[in-house]
């Protein structure tokens, strides 16, 4: 192991190192640039093959392209539209035609019953350019609506309208790659106190990112993965956050060696040997954790798990061998003005930590019960938490054009209008259908079936908007109606059928992952730490963790930013991320104490781990915890609350769950954490306030 540690440091390997990486991140950048044309954006796309939806998506292409959404144009005048506004809203009806990746006739324009407003329904498909064709398309239809409107007002929403601004809201992504990078040069910048050693990890997370994102094209190009640009944004929070943690914790120990070696090659050696398997086991941790969403039974969920595993692995390569070489080359220099000279002192012994770790071994019991009370009633927000899905106009923190126009759809026309449910039988069974499905409360008109090679489709207008939970609840009514008669073999699907068949696949996929992720991070912590006691301990306080955060954060959601609810994958993932990430932590924290209680008995090793790893722990909690929360700077819900639920949840573990509550069980339960090990048999040598040193000598191992 020494030996290998040795690599990355070495006189020779470490220019090798350098050199190997560049000549990989040269096709690595072209392969990255490409990652947008393996997207899949379609909603359709993201639910299982066989999801009702799916089928019927796949039954009816027959009858139509199955790629097209339908973009509703709405024109409206307060005072009522005139002939002239109906003229030219035909006008623009016939220039929508010569649009590129415009399908079929024009639907209208239809005048509103109360005269005010305008209606025409065009169909749109991705084209070659895929989602963000799509964009294009509306763009297109917006400036030749508003080209010479004399005060008629022109919006475009449906499917196709909340698809572009959706494109817009997402094109953000590279002011959020830039945010996300200067949030972790600042907080390095506090944390090393140094104006140039942040510049090294900035480099080699963002050389992670790079092949990471390789990485995953060619898999979704190659191997089936499904991606999206929600996929992109979390994978660039997740890259810089964990990539960064990782060079803290080996920069941190390596600042220390340098007071310990003259030579920095050796220095570098024993600071990756020592610290090298608390990083890896952590990342293992996560990865494994995030390779447990492939479990999912939706796509996008399913693909998310792996991608984001890669950027973890990738990260995790590039800190244990470009990172290393990079400081050795850069030598003592880096991290001026406090450059860390041999034989001079170490940092001070009695650090905020050590002053922690004091006041809570005064009365353990008392600190961990009553910091688990505070942690249960900050859990009870949960209750309030609406998981069940966001309609389309509550997916966004502004009010894009899609948005706007909706609203002024449903004052003017009915609110199903243009987006209807669609329904597809055997052809024999089409008028029986037929007749049931106008029978379904929430169901305003059918149209007459069409009938193409033994199948028959039929379209039925909502009362309700499309996205709405009313209209989920619709489809659910149509498809009890439609499933009872015998040998028709009909099937509910369409823009509402997708939304509802999301939800309904994201709490099964909850439902089955969570359990099995805490029986895998258990098993990992139990082989790791060679006990069955410190992986129970440590589990539940993440849990505990977990729901305190997710307790405040939909207090938040409801009460200060007054969102509308979540998605429904939204617990999961924040979960995921929040156990995966809070087991990192503790990872730092317990696998130190363990060391030092082969030394020193249990309670002095607490004590002693807490004084070592609370700064650089804190250090990486807060990098983690900035880089989700510039998620916030993507106008989407989603972003927002799964970037606060993480940041916050990342701080409470950091802060809060590691240093208080971890620490006094530990040192309540004493050297029963390590039951049924040897360790367990190993008394306290020392009482901790007679510890002469507490130093952090190994901080990181």
């Amino acid at each position: 192991m020494r030996r290998i540690a040795s690599l990355p440091g070495g006189r020779v390997t470490k220019w090798v190192i350098v050199v190997l990486w560049i000549a990989l991140l040269i096709p690595a950048m072209i392969l990255a640039g490409r990652l947008g044309d393996v997207q899949e954006n379609d909603s359709s796309a993201w639910l299982p093959g066989n999801s009702e939806s799916t089928e019927v998506v796949n039954r009816a292409e027959k009858f139509h392209p199955t790629d097209t959404l339908p973009a509703i144009v709405i024109y409206d005048r307060p005072e009522g539209v005139t002939l002239a506004d109906m003229a030219e809203a035909q006008a623009d009806a016939e220039a929508f035609r010569g649009i590129e990746d415009v399908v079929g006739e024009p639907q209208g324009p239809l005048k509103a019953q109360d005269g005010k407003a305008i209606q025409t329904v065009v169909q749109v498909r991705a084209g070659k350019e895929g989602w963000a064709g799509i964009g294009k398309v509306v763009d297109e239809m917006t400036e030749i609506g508003r080209h010479n409107a004399h005060g008629l007002g022109f919006h475009v929403t449906g499917p196709a309208g909340h698809a572009s601004d959706s494109i817009k809201a997402f094109g953000g992504g590279g002011a959020l790659t830039t945010i996300t990078a200067l949030v972790v040069v600042v907080i390095l910048l506090f944390t090393y106190r140094s104006p140039l050693l942040p510049l090294l990890p900035l480099l080699t997370a963002g050389g992670a990112l790079v092949t990471s994102e390789a990485v995953i094209y060619l898999m979704a190009k190659n191997a089936g993965l499904t991606v999206n640009t929600q996929t992109s944004f979390v994978l660039t929070v997740l890259v810089f956050g964990a990539s960064t943690d990782y060079a803290l914790l080996l920069t941190s120990r390596y600042r220390e060696e340098l007071r310990r070696h003259e030579d920095r090659h050796e220095a570098m050696t024993e600071a990756l040997h020592r610290s090298g398997p608390a990083i890896i086991a952590s990342a293992a941790t996560v990865a494994v954790s995030l390779m447990l969403l492939m479990l999912a039974t939706l796509s996008s969920t399913r693909g998310l798990g792996p991608a984001c595993a890669v950027g973890i692995l990738v990260g995790l390569l590039s800190m244990i061998t470009l990172m290393p070489a990079l400081l050795v080359i850069c030598g003592r220099w880096i991290f001026w003005p406090m450059k860390p000279s041999y034989g001079s002192a170490g940092p001070i012994k009695e650090g905020v930590w050590t002053r922690i770790g004091t006041a809570v071994a005064g009365r353990p019991r008392s600190v961990w019960i009553g910091t688990v009370l505070i942690l249960g009633v900050m859990a009870i927000g949960v209750v309030g938490l609406q998981a069940d899905g966001l309609s389309a106009k509550d997916q966004f923190t502004n009010k894009p054009q899609g948005v706007v126009a909706e609203e002024i759809q449903s004052s003017h026309f009915p609110a199903g209008s243009g987006d209807p449910i669609y329904v597809v039988a055997g052809a024999a069974s089409a008028e029986q259908v037929r007749i049931a499905l106008s029978g379904v409360p929430g169901i305003a008109a059918v149209s007459t079936p069409v009938i193409k090679d033994a199948e028959a489709i039929m379209f039925g207008e909502l009362k309700d908007a499309p996205s709405s939970s009313a209209a989920m609840r619709t489809v659910e009514r149509a498809r009890t109606a439609v499933h009872e008669i015998e040998s028709a073999d009909a099937q509910v699907g369409g823009t509402t059928a997708i939304m509802l068949d999301t939800q309904q696949a994201a709490t099964r996929d909850s439902t089955v992952i969570i359990p099995i992720v805490l029986v895998v991070v258990f098993l990992i912590l139990a082989l790791l730490l060679r006990a069955i006691v410190a992986p129970l301990l440590l589990i539940a306080t993440v849990v505990l963790s977990f729901g305190a955060a997710l307790g405040v954060s939909s207090l938040v959601f409801n009460h200060v930013f007054h969102f509308a609810g979540a998605e429904a994958s939204f617990p999961l993932l924040a979960f995921v991320f929040l156990v995966a990430l809070g087991i990192d932590y503790n990872i730092f924290l317990v696998t130190r104490v363990r060391e030092e209680a082969l030394l020193y008995g249990t309670r002095p090793g607490a004590l002693t781990g807490l004084s070592a790893t609370g700064g650089v722990i804190t250090s990486a909690g807060l990098v983690l915890a900035g880089t989700f929360a510039a998620m916030a700077s993507l106008p989407l819900v989603f972003a927002a609350e799964l970037g606060f639920a993480v940041a916050f949840g990342v701080l409470l573990d950091t802060l809060i769950v590691r240093s208080v509550l971890v620490t006094a069980l530990t040192l309540d339960v004493g050297r029963w954490m390590w039951w049924p090990s040897a360790l367990f048999k190993h008394h306290d040598v020392l009482h901790p306030a007679a510890k002469p040193d507490l130093e952090p000598a190994h901080a990181g191992r």
